[in-house]
């Protein structure tokens, strides 16, 4: 007599001996590239937020204002709580060029010089914000320029004011009064630390991003994201303090460094996480 030929048992729907039914797994469909734009409309929302702290440098840097508070103060009694925003269309003007840019250079760097479907190291997220850098630095040259302009107008006496309307008054007169040279003005400097802050900034929160995810404790959410922007601002702010003052920072007090860069960056990166998850929830992708 031939022996039985064993079969394949049905999965069994536990405490009800019904066969479950077997779901193919589905190839995750390559996803679609985030519009270009994402990373300037998330610089813009973080900067509108901590534009008031920004002014407040540039003018405490260009006045003899002995600190934040009295340079708050000043601003608030002379032109009303909305001088807190003085040249706020500048910044936005330098968002939308400059950081538009260098997030949207930096996915495109990383597509050129990391071809595998394995994760991408270190030193290639680094070059790709270097890469990233150097292009959005040459954009967001006049936007730079006018930004320093605006903010800084008021803390010149009055006739050698520029008195800019808006952020397109002020490139016009640029090109008009100055010449098209004027929008180049600067330009090897702020190449210079637009390479270094987005080799540290960019490549450091991808980098921190993906770790964490690796420990296990972390989820895709919010709390990944504050954290990982949360480590990238403070090595962010090392190496600006080490650019700007040398090794010896360290002993002036790196807290100020760290304190003025650590808001925007982790607003920038939480702002640009929720536009993207925003961005799939209309697509359909989550």
């Amino acid at each position: 007599m031939a022996a039985p030929v064993a079969t394949p048992k049905s999965p069994v729907i536990a405490d009800a001996g019904v066969p479950a039914a077997i779901t193919p797994v589905k190839p995750n469909p390559k996803k679609k590239p985030y519009p270009f734009w994402l990373g300037g409309v998330a610089a813009s929302i973080a900067a509108s937020i901590t534009h008031p702290l920004d002014l407040t440098k540039v003018r405490l840097q260009a006045s003899g204002d002995k600190g934040m508070i009295q340079s708050l103060r000043k601003t608030v009694r002379t032109a009303g709580p909305r001088g807190l925003f003085d040249g706020i269309s500048a910044t936005l003007m330098r968002q939308m060029s400059y950081s538009l840019c260098r997030f949207w250079a930096y996915d495109e760097s990383k597509k050129l010089i990391h071809k595998s479907n394995e994760p991408i190291p270190p030193y290639k997220l680094m070059l790709a914000g270097c890469m990233a850098g150097g292009i959005a630095g040459v954009v967001g040259n006049p936007g730079e320029i006018i930004m320093v302009r605006m903010q800084g107008d008021y803390a010149k006496v009055p006739e050698k004011r520029l008195n800019y309307k808006h952020c397109f008054d002020g490139l016009f007169r640029m090109v008009r009064e100055e010449g098209f040279s004027s929008l180049a003005r600067g330009m090897t400097p702020n190449v210079v630390r637009a390479v270094l802050m987005n080799a540290s900034q960019l490549a450091s929160y991808d980098y921190f991003k993906r770790a964490l995810l690796n420990t296990g404790y972390f989820k895709d959410n919010i709390g990944l994201h504050f954290t990982a922007s949360f480590a990238a601002s403070t090595l962010n702010a090392i190496t600006t303090a080490i650019r700007n003052e040398g090794p010896m920072f360290m002993f002036k007090g790196w807290v100020p460094a760290w304190s003025r860069l650590q808001p925007t960056t982790i607003l920038i990166f939480v702002c640009l996480e929720q536009l993207k998850s925003l961005t799939d929830l209309v697509r359909g992708d989550k």
